[in-house]
């Protein structure tokens, strides 16, 4: 059995005893090839157990307790929940693969290979994934994001960017986002309406700003896509497509290769806007205070595909607070200059 073949390893601390009388220490451990494998901080190999033949001794508590045979002297505490999860999943699926006496040896046999290898390619994976993209911290989301729009830039052009226009695209967003430090990007061309990147990222055709009279319709498609930023994490998004190798990369080193960034900038420039429920758009337009008229206008100028948020519109149209001023949209409307 290959326990986590496909992404190498997965490690976490925890606290080992030689023996019943032995002084505990700390050690780092590796959920290796069909084994876990124990060592020190200057990773020096200190042993190693088989998979198959660990036992749990305090189940369902924490932090785990182990030992590797029916006889062992040897223990080993674990905390880490990813880590925990990983060796309860190949335990049972490795209980349930074991040989039976009866007819149905062979055919249990196989059921277990096969609930292994569906483990290891099916559950495994998304727990790295979903593992990665909690603990990854901010600032590394921000370098992945400023990343990611390097490479936008290169299809859609150099950002939109004037003194006073990032100012007032600063203040539209403290009025959007409150308690929030999103960054409001505007591009020449490359995003068809709006995109948005890890490290608190939204993206702006110009035309959003350049083609309204006012505010309202800019104000609109940013929290239609604040809603889908926050309806799944950007970080576990950009994995999840990326793979597990990526995942395992991010976590041990901080950094995604340069295929997996060229890869996903690729997607977010070609794939559509997900769509979000008009029940969705309507609850998240009232928290702000904007009416919705001029978002469904500028989706559909008939209005007859919008015709629910227009009627439904939590903030009639003239009784919303202002956005920004006259001054700031001026500003807005002309970063990206002639």
């Amino acid at each position: 059995m290959t326990a986590l073949k496909q992404y190498q390893r997965l490690e976490s601390p925890g606290v080992w005893r030689p023996d019943a009388e032995a002084q505990r220490r700390n050690v780092v451990v590796t959920f290796g090839e069909a084994s876990l494998v124990l060592t020190d901080r200057a990773e020096n190999p200190l042993t190693h157990w088989s998979l198959p033949a660990l036992i749990r001794q305090n189940p369902g508590e924490e932090p785990a307790v182990y030992i590797p045979g029916p006889d062992a002297t040897e223990s080993l505490e674990i905390e880490d929940r990813t880590m925990i999860e990983a060796i309860e999943t190949i335990r049972k699926a490795v209980s349930r693969s074991r040989p039976r006496p009866g007819r149905l040896r062979m055919i249990l046999s196989a059921s277990g290979g096969l609930a292994i290898a569906a483990i290891v390619l099916l559950v495994l994976p998304g727990v790295l994934v979903r593992h990665t993209s909690n603990v990854v911290p901010d600032l590394v989301r921000a370098e992945i994001g400023a990343q990611l729009l390097d490479r936008i830039s290169r299809v859609s052009g150099t950002a939109c960017e004037t003194p006073a226009g990032q100012r007032a695209l600063s203040r539209l967003s403290r009025r959007l986002f409150t308690g929030d430090t999103t960054d409001l990007v505007v591009l020449p061309a490359g995003v068809a309406t709006t995109a948005h990147l890890p490290g608190d990222i939204l993206l702006i055709n110009r035309a959003l700003a350049e083609d309204f009279e006012g505010p309202e319709a800019l104000a609109g498609f940013l929290l239609a896509e604040d809603t889908r930023r926050h309806s799944k994490d950007p970080l576990k998004r950009l994995l999840q497509q990326a793979g597990t190798m990526a995942a395992f990369r991010l976590l041990t080193t901080g950094r995604l290769p340069k295929e997996t960034l060229d890869s996903y900038a690729e997607t977010l420039l070609t794939q559509p806007s997900e769509d979000v429920s008009d029940d969705t758009l309507l609850s998240r337009f009232e928290t702000a205070g904007l009416s919705t008229r001029a978002y469904a206008y500028a989706l559909d100028v008939s209005g007859e595909t919008t015709l629910a948020l227009i009627e439904a519109d939590p903030v009639r149209e003239g009784a919303d607070d202002l956005l920004v001023s006259d001054a700031d949209w001026v500003r807005i409307q002309s970063i990206c200059g002639e």
